[in-house]
């Protein structure tokens, strides 16, 4: 059965001190109806203005998110949102009455706390997901974020500062369960030495080590111990579930993000949203007359992968191909430089590349060999599921990551499964059995 919209049943309310602002706020949530999302309402303003949470209502995004509607702001909403959307509400109004949620311990737990307090209940109306189709990626000089077909929420996070260190890594399969566990007791931090530079912004007026982790060199600064060994990147994976609320429904995607920030999710939302509301084509014509590997081509250049793949930089893990054996078998090249943008955060002084990358390059190869079958032209392959993952050696700068893709079955031109095989010096680094859903491109189900 599909998923009910839910809401909250009771009224309920928490104080304490702004981040930013320094000023003490009382926060409440109320129910709300069907379809109406999140709200936030300013009842310290003159007729209680309304702002509704969404990509075109923010405003600013240094160190956090703020939206606006004429002259009302809200600022810091991430835990908030975070809170409501990991705790599965879809529809609820906030009560401020000041410009800035309580920043509390930094966490969103305290927010769940007070969700759960207040009794989630389900609605008539069922959920509406936004189901992503298409891969879709933003990038940022060294940061970047990727969104991917994926039955579920997933994310994939690697989290550094500018300096490289204290680099962390997670991927997480988030349910309200999961959310409430492993995601929002993480609480916001940062670095010593950019505090002074934050007052300067009128910024953090708030903040204390009750309410944030201070990383001073490779001491940590906090009131109790860290909650989490790798409590940082866990806080980056709240904040991307914050933001991406802004799109106002629930999203199934696989996110993977390298150095997250506020405004690379802005960005990375609006991409999605743009998406969802169809103001951004799915495929060019032009690109559709290129998508289908010709029967005759038994290599492709990076140009004609880049024809057939929707993956750009930096997320194109196949350089070129070298070889394809009928509709059956076809072996790709990815060159492991130094400069690839994940080095940066993985890890730092040890490169290693990521075991999800060399299975994102499996998978690149096997959609190209699968968009090799004529059967397959207006068809877009999209990557389900993987057995038997076995990474057997690191794979290093200078490497070169040789990928052989053999189609094992094909069922009813609906589904197929391909077994992928990389090797470095003719010797097995990592193999991975995959699934793939073949469908219309651009159909919606």
């Amino acid at each position: 059965m599909p998923a009910k919209q839910r809401t909250i049943r009771n009224k309920r309310s928490i104080n304490g001190k702004s981040l930013h602002t320094g000023e003490e706020v009382n926060l409440t949530i109320l129910p709300a109806e069907e379809n109406k999302g999140y709200i936030f309402r300013r009842i310290d303003l003159y007729g209680k203005p309304e702002i509704k949470p969404s990509s075109a209502n923010v405003s600013e995004l240094v160190r956090s998110t703020t939206i606006s509607n004429g002259n009302t702001k809200v600022h810091t909403i991430e835990h908030v949102l975070s809170a409501l959307s990991g705790c599965g509400v879809d529809n609820a109004i906030i009560e401020l009455d000041a410009s800035e949620p309580p920043i509390l311990d930094g966490s969103a737990r305290p927010f769940v706390n007070l969700i759960l307090e207040a009794e989630p209940v389900e609605q008539e109306a069922d959920r509406d997901y936004f189901v992503l189709k298409e891969p879709l990626s933003v990038t940022s000089g060294n940061r970047s974020m990727i969104a991917l077909p994926h039955d579920g929420f997933r994310i994939t996070c690697t989290s550094a500062d500018d300096r490289g260190s204290h680099v962390q890594h997670l991927s997480i399969d988030l349910d309200s369960e999961t959310y409430v566990a492993q995601v929002s007791p993480a609480r916001t931090f940062t670095v010593y030495e950019d505090i002074e530079e934050l007052l300067k912004l009128g910024k953090i007026r708030g903040g204390s080590l009750d309410s944030a982790i201070v990383i001073k060199g490779d001491k940590i600064l906090s009131k109790e111990p860290l909650r989490f060994d790798d409590e940082f990147v866990r806080h980056k994976i709240l904040d991307i579930v914050g933001d991406l609320a802004l799109l106002g429904k629930p999203l199934k995607a696989h996110i993977i993000a390298v150095r997250p920030g506020h405004s690379l999710n802005a960005d990375l939302t609006k991409k999605i949203l743009g998406r969802m509301t169809g103001k951004e084509k799915l495929v060019s014509d032009k690109k559709k007359s290129k998508s289908v590997v010709l029967p005759d081509e038994t290599e492709l250049d990076v140009r004609r992968v880049l024809d057939v793949l929707p993956h750009r930089f930096p997320f194109v893990m196949i350089d070129r191909v070298t070889s394809i054996e009928g509709n059956e078998v076809l072996v790709g090249v990815k060159n492991v430089t130094i400069n690839e943008p994940f080095f940066t955060g993985h890890f730092p002084g040890h490169p290693v590349m990521p075991g999800v990358l060399q299975l994102e390059a499996m998978a690149q190869a096997a959609g190209i060999l699968l968009l090799r079958r004529s059967s397959s032209e207006g068809k877009v392959a999209f990557f389900m599921s993987a057995d038997k993952v076995k990474f057997r050696k690191p794979v290093v700068p200078g490497d070169q990551l040789i990928i052989t893709a053999t189609l094992e079955k094909v069922r009813g031109n609906k589904l197929a499964t391909a077994s992928v095989v990389c090797k470095v010096d003719d010797k097995p680094v990592s193999s991975a059995s995959l699934m793939f859903s073949i469908v219309d491109a651009g159909e919606e189900s």
